[in-house]
């Protein structure tokens, strides 16, 4: 109980910084910002998704903040990313030894979803990629599911 007091504390707290003119309101453009800031991490496109029943709104309120919250909260618990990750990577395991090639997934990387530079991609498999040009995936998902 005491959790979901200082959780609410935050999330108001959060909005407020946000709230630009002080009408209890924040910009829809800084909803991906403000729901980051407690935590979470929506892709740009899921961010999306979820302002599509809110076309004509510029500004949403404190409800529905919440509501948006709750929702990405309660995604977020039913799946495990690092799972998830692994099982979408697992196909490019060939050899069913845990190895895919870095080539592969720097394709992966700046081709799907939301893409990285290659310069993003490099940073990432730098430290990961071995003299064969294999990258272990789940050391990998691992480090860059705690960054």
């Amino acid at each position: 109980m005491e959790d979901q007091r200082v959780i609410e504390h935050l999330r108001r707290q959060i909005f407020s910084l946000y709230d630009d003119r002080g009408d209890d309101h924040i910009p829809k453009h800084y909803l991906g910002e403000a729901i980051r800031a407690l935590g979470l991490n929506p892709t740009e496109a899921e961010i999306h998704l979820l302002l599509t029943d809110l076309t004509r709104v510029e500004r949403l309120s404190m409800q529905q903040f919440q509501v948006i919250f709750e929702r990405l909260s309660r995604q977020k618990e039913s799946v495990a990313p690092a799972e998830e990750f692994a099982d979408g990577l697992r196909v490019f395991d060939k050899d069913g030894n845990g190895l895919i090639p870095a080539t592969e997934l720097r394709h992966l990387l700046t081709t799907l979803g939301e893409r990285l530079t290659d310069d993003e991609v490099e940073q990432l498999i730098y430290e990961f990629e071995d003299k064969q040009g294999m990258v272990v995936y789940e050391d990998f998902i691992k480090a860059v599911l705690q960054r």
